[in-house]
Formats: C-alpha cells, sequence, structure tokens
C-alpha cells in the first residue's frame, strides 16, 4: 500500500513529461493517489501528457483549464472537480511560477512594475488564491505543497522571480498560521535547478546548472526530478502530520555549504 493511498490530489503546472508537476502526479498514482489536473495555457498539451502517467493513456486523470490569475476560473474550480468525481480533496500540489522575460535575466534594475507584479501575481499569491479556491473540497484537512526556490540568497538571473519566490515563502508560512486551526498543513519543497521548459526559458539559468553538481555535497542530476516529487509526495502524505510553515531542501545539499570547494 502507498503512502497516499486512498488520497485525491489535485496537481497543477503540468504541461510536459518533463514538468515537475508531471513527476508529482506520476509519484502520487504509484503512490495510491486518485489525481486531477489543471492546465494552463494549453489544455490540449497537458490532456496529451497526461496519457503518459501510470494510469495510462484509457484513464488519464482529469484535466481542468485553470489560469490562477483568472478569478472567475478560480471560483469555478471547486465544482469542476465535483463534476469529475472529486468530492473532497486531500491534497493540492502548487507548481506554478511566470515572469515575464523582461524580469530575468540580468534586468532587475529595469524592470517595470507591471512585468514585477505579473510575476508576484502568478508565482506568489497563485498560492493563496488556489488554496482558497480549493478550501471547500479540503473541509477534512489536508495538506498543500508549494515548489520554491531558496529565496534567502540573490541567484544570477533569477531577479524579480527572486523576490516572487520569497513572496511565496513568506506567503505559505501565513497560509499555514490561518489554516492550521482547519487541518489544513502548508509546506514548500525547495528544489535545485531542474530542466524544465520554465527553467529554459531563464536567460543564463545555464550557469546555475553548470554550478550545482560540483557545489552539492551530494551532487545532482538536473534531469532527474525523482528527489523533488517524491519529497512532495511525503508531504502530501500522512507522513508529516505536524509539519506546517516549513521548507524542505531537495538541492543535493547545496544551502548547506558557503562556497563550492
Amino acid at each position: 500500500m502507498g503512502i497516499l493511498e486512498g488520497k485525491r490530489i489535485l496537481v497543477t503546472g503540468v504541461l510536459t513529461d518533463a514538468s515537475i508537476g508531471f513527476h508529482v502526479a506520476r509519484v502520487a498514482q504509484e503512490q495510491g493517489a486518485e489525481v486531477a489536473l489543471t492546465a494552463y495555457p494549453r489544455p490540449t498539451l497537458t490532456q496529451r501528457t497526461a496519457k503518459r502517467l501510470p494510469s495510462g493513456p484509457d484513464d488519464p486523470p482529469p484535466v481542468i483549464e485553470l489560469d490562477v490569475m483568472n478569478t472567475e476560473q478560480l471560483d469555478g474550480l471547486a465544482g469542476n472537480l465535483r463534476d469529475h468525481g472529486f468530492d473532497h480533496l486531500d491534497g493540492v500540489m502548487h507548481a506554478i511560477a511566470f515572469a515575464p522575460q523582461n524580469a530575468l535575466g540580468g534586468n532587475f534594475l529595469e524592470t517595470p512594475w507591471e512585468d514585477v507584479a505579473t510575476a508576484v501575481h502568478a508565482s506568489a499569491y497563485s498560492l493563496k488564491s488556489l488554496t482558497m479556491a480549493c478550501l471547500p473540497l479540503m473541509k477534512d484537512g489536508g495538506s498543500v505543497v508549494g515548489l520554491d526556490f531558496d529565496a534567502t540568497k540573490s541567484w544570477p538571473v533569477y531577479d524579480w522571480m527572486g523576490v516572487a519566490k520569497a513572496g511565496l515563502e513568506s506567503c505559505a508560512r501565513y497560509l499555514a498560521k490561518y489554516l492550521g486551526p482547519q487541518g489544513i498543513r502548508v509546506n514548500l519543497v525547495a528544489a535545485g535547478p531542474l530542466a524544465t521548459m520554465a527553467a529554459k526559458s531563464i536567460p543564463g539559468f545555464e550557469g546555475m546548472t553548470e554550478l550545482w553538481p560540483k557545489a552539492a555535497p551530494l551532487g545532482w542530476d538536473i534531469k532527474d526530478s525523482e528527489p523533488t516529487a517524491r519529497a512532495c509526495a511525503a508531504l502530501l502524505s500522512d507522513w508529516f502530520p505536524a509539519t506546517t510553515g516549513e521548507i524542505v531542501h531537495v538541492d543535493g545539499g547545496l544551502h548547506s555549504v558557503g562556497a563550492p570547494a
């Protein structure tokens, strides 16, 4: 029996089979969960990708179109999930981040507020808005897990996305505070750089992918999302019943060292 046996989990951010969200959904299914996916901006692509999950092409999970910056779609999320047989949720995986190109790649000092606002809304505030949209289906409590990238440091080229991730970390702590009395845990997984479509869209991001395997005490494989997906699945399960407001680092240990040897 898997650690998510009988659980119903909503996973966002699945675009291709390179998406971290895809691997979270895969591990969740392998551990016994029933999974639903959200899709944006291309639902048809997510629907094709869903057929590659362990449930197979004949029984893919439902895919619901959701732009986390669209209030109308957020308001309709719980109803759409019910229409697909999800009368409750045990867990929510927030694997969403977006910043306009002008907010990345060394443009920090020139980025206008409009682009900063988009990055913060899509990447930080969306944790709160997604959680609140799912709250009607979490009457018995549950777990919310978000994907992070260590915001305690400034990283080359990450710029306003780094600021948005700092906001995400703070948002998770406040959600943990206010939703704890309802039995809802909120935690983040701070992963090292992985070869996703989102990462490839950040100008100069390859500099970090070159550094990480050399500097991380355990090493780091940018093509291996399994450790990150397993950590997310563990936090979505009942195996961390008294852990909330936490950031779990899955980065080969790089966060714990000063400078590479």
